[in-house]
């Protein structure tokens, strides 16, 4: 399986490479924070003392400071989340 052909995979690869440069309030970092159990359960390595609390807070507040749709953009970016975790869910079956 190619992790990078995953859907979803453009949010994800870079928030694994932030957090493994210590950088945990990126998108991909905070997406990667929300899903930490189910990601960790389906086999993703990363670096867990990199993660902060309330990750869905902190990725909304950080949207709504660059957005005007928050909402709308929190749900897509949570919808590929779900959709990468499923697909490497169903790889690792």
């Amino acid at each position: 399986m190619d992790i990078k052909e995953l859907p979803g995979a453009e949010l994800i690869l870079p928030g694994l490479e932030d957090l493994h440069n210590g950088e945990s309030k990126t998108v991909g970092a905070l997406l990667i924070a929300i899903a930490s159990k189910r990601l960790t359960e389906a086999g993703l390595d990363f670096p867990k003392n990199s993660l902060i609390p309330e990750p869905e807070l902190a990725l909304y507040n950080s949207l709504q400071n660059e957005w005007d749709d928050a909402y709308s953009y929190y749900n897509a970016l949570l919808s590929s989340l779900n959709s990468f975790c499923n697909a490497l869910e169903l790889n690792r079956i």
